[in-house]
């Protein structure tokens, strides 16, 4: 049984937000979904320019975490961005706003 998820502090308030090439209706688009601690990680180090162990103490989870949330988030992103896919934002998940 794998340990249960910690939860994680997320400021980022952009649940059921959608960002999509413009001229293609969503029905057309694969989607790709984004968790709320991903896009945290996303914003923490990549927008404000915390170290990511500045980033994991502001989360509450460890720096490990952060460089793995960090991998997957800017992964989606690229992904949508090369594919022209949807990129939509999950809900609060395991954040505490």
């Amino acid at each position: 049984m794998p340990r249960p998820k910690k939860p994680r502090q997320c400021g980022c308030r952009m649940a059921g937000r959608v960002f999509k090439p413009s001229g293609t209706p969503m029905a057309e688009l694969r989607k790709i979904f984004m968790a709320p601690d991903e896009l945290e990680a996303l914003k923490l180090c990549d927008q404000d320019g915390l170290f990511q162990a500045q980033a994991a103490e502001k989360m509450g989870v460890s720096r490990g975490t952060v460089q793995r949330l960090l991998a997957s988030g800017r992964k989606k992103v690229a992904r949508a961005l090369v594919e022209g896919d949807a990129l939509v934002m999950e809900g609060s998940g395991d954040c505490e706003e």
